[in-house]
């Protein structure tokens, strides 16, 4: 007779589970209240005790890590030693086990969790279970998924589990296991650990599989960081057709800027850069200066609003083709308007949180890059005015939107501002001169007047000559150049002020 081991904290579909093993011929075990779901569903199942010949201990922290259970997982049988050693200890073999773990997770995403209740949820005869069964797959089935209930029953109905599905099934269970301690290790650096850790690892939760990545020939999908991480990774969508990977990266883009901003905000974004954004006394206005930026690089965007989305808004998103809007929340007023996009993707989200993942991650060929997430933003305190003119007061409001606005488009960057709006973006240039130019084009009349940020210092005056020439009356910077002598006697020599910051914010 064939035994399963049955040990379970999220018990949806177990009963359902452990009543087709019975019927397949299953002599069931179970531990704690696994064994009482399935006793109170009148299906006939023993304790772990059973095997174990010991009660369990302490609360419940030892029950499963016993020779009675590792023994029968563990033991190969085409090995006459392993099976003859099990005869004479009285032990039996037992091949399947179902288990997933503690609801670690799920606990210390909760606010304010106090610390003895998150290690309470760390799980060890449970993992531990689960390794041996993977480990001796061949033998074991192992099944940690609720989902893979209706799959493995059907099998076993069929005759059995062949070596492919055995081998899915224990590398799942693997990636169960390594997940869960990804998410201990995260949670205890968080209780009192500094700098980067000698080994790191993430646990992501598969939240969709994508149709393609960033170009057809791709694979790809979307992990998220946790249950409700926010962010993109806590979205929710409201309407339109399935999110594909370049609108996530754009979605996630759009969100992080109009995140910086206090006041109503709304960002049109291309290829992860701002091609829009302004800030107002209400978002219908900022998305109408955003979209006055640059009407043709709009057009297949993705829009980003800091307020609950209302109708008026609405109205003006849907006059163009939009790929995307992502809200706080969306009014029931602006849904209606909405629809008409039927294709045009809808999300909720709020900003993004500080999780126990909290790192910006880059893959390289053979490793990857991990980096704290550039939070910095403009303060004016520790700016420090290098010219012969200060900034006015409504130079220096500007300069700060400029500044907050700078650090989301990618190096080089240039951004020129006037009244509370980008009227010029210059991205990813190898010259900075060119991201200048590019910026003061786009911008054409409306650049004079206007200020200029710039990502990183102007290594020689010809950048900052071309704003001159355009208009602009102020710039911000982060100085540290070896000419910055020479800029700096260019602003006075033009009569505009400059703010120096002494803080970069390049973006590859």
């Amino acid at each position: 007779m064939p035994r399963a081991l049955l040990s379970v904290s999220d018990k949806s579909g177990l009963t359902g589970f452990a009543r087709g093993l019975e019927r397949l011929g299953f002599e069931l075990y179970a531990t704690g209240n696994t064994l009482k779901a399935i006793q109170d569903a009148a299906i006939d199942a023993l304790p772990v005790t059973e095997l174990t010949g010991f009660p369990e201990l302490m609360d419940g922290r030892v029950k499963t890590l016993h020779p009675g259970v590792h023994a029968g997982l563990l033991a190969r049988r085409d090995k006459v030693e392993h099976m003859e050693a099990l005869e004479g200890l009285g032990l039996k073999t037992i091949d399947l086990v179902c288990c997933n773990l503690y609801p670690f997770v799920d606990t210390v995403s909760r606010p304010s969790v106090a610390f003895e209740d998150a290690i309470e949820q760390i799980d060890i005869g449970g993992p531990a279970m689960i390794r041996a069964a993977a480990k001796n797959h061949e033998s074991v089935l192992v099944v940690v998924r609720p989902e893979r209930y209706t799959e493995v029953l059907a099998v076993l109905q069929g005759g059995g589990a062949d070596e492919s599905l055995r081998r899915r099934l224990a590398a799942e269970a693997y990636a169960h296991t390594a997940a869960y301690d990804s998410w201990i290790a995260a949670y205890l650096r968080s209780q009192g650990g500094t700098g980067f850790p000698p080994e790191l690892s993430f646990a992501g939760q598969l939240a969709q599989a994508l149709k393609y990545g960033e170009n057809e020939h791709q694979h790809a999908a979307f992990y998220r960081f946790g249950p409700d991480p926010g962010g993109l990774g806590g979205a929710k969508q409201l309407q339109g057709k399935e999110l594909g990977f370049n609108n996530i990266q754009d979605a996630a883009a759009a969100l992080a800027l109009v995140s910086d901003f206090e006041r109503p905000a709304a960002a049109i974004i291309k290829h992860t850069n701002p091609c829009g954004l302004a800030v107002a006394e209400d978002i219908a206005t900022a998305y109408r200066m955003a979209y006055e930026c640059d009407k043709v690089s709009a057009f297949g965007g993705v829009v980003a609003v800091n307020r609950p989305l209302d109708r008026s808004t609405a109205e003006m998103i849907v006059q163009i083709v939009t790929h995307v809007v992502i809200a706080p929340a969306v009014l029931e007023e602006a849904n209606e308007v909405l629809a008409r996009r039927k294709g045009m993707v809808v999300l909720a989200a709020r900003e993004p949180g500080r999780g126990l993942f909290d790192y910006d991650v880059r893959t390289v060929a053979g490793g990857f890059l991990v980096q704290d997430w550039d939070r910095a933003g403009f303060d004016r305190a520790s700016s420090e005015v290098v010219t012969k003119r200060q900034p006015t007061e409504q130079e220096w409001e500007q300069l700060g939107f400029a500044w907050t606005a700078v650090k989301h488009v990618k190096s080089n960057a240039i951004v020129l501002f006037k009244d509370c709006a980008a009227i010029g973006v210059g991205a990813g240039q190898m010259s900075r001169v060119e991201a200048v130019q590019i910026a003061v084009r786009r911008a054409a009349e409306r650049a004079r007047g206007s200020v200029m940020a710039s990502d990183a210092f102007f290594p020689f005056s010809d950048g900052l000559e071309e704003g001159i020439r355009a208009g602009i009356t102020a710039a911000i910077q982060p100085g540290g150049s070896m000419k910055d002598s020479e800029v700096i006697a260019t602003a006075d020599a033009a009569g505009i002020a400059m703010v120096v910051t002494g803080r970069r914010h390049f973006r590859h």
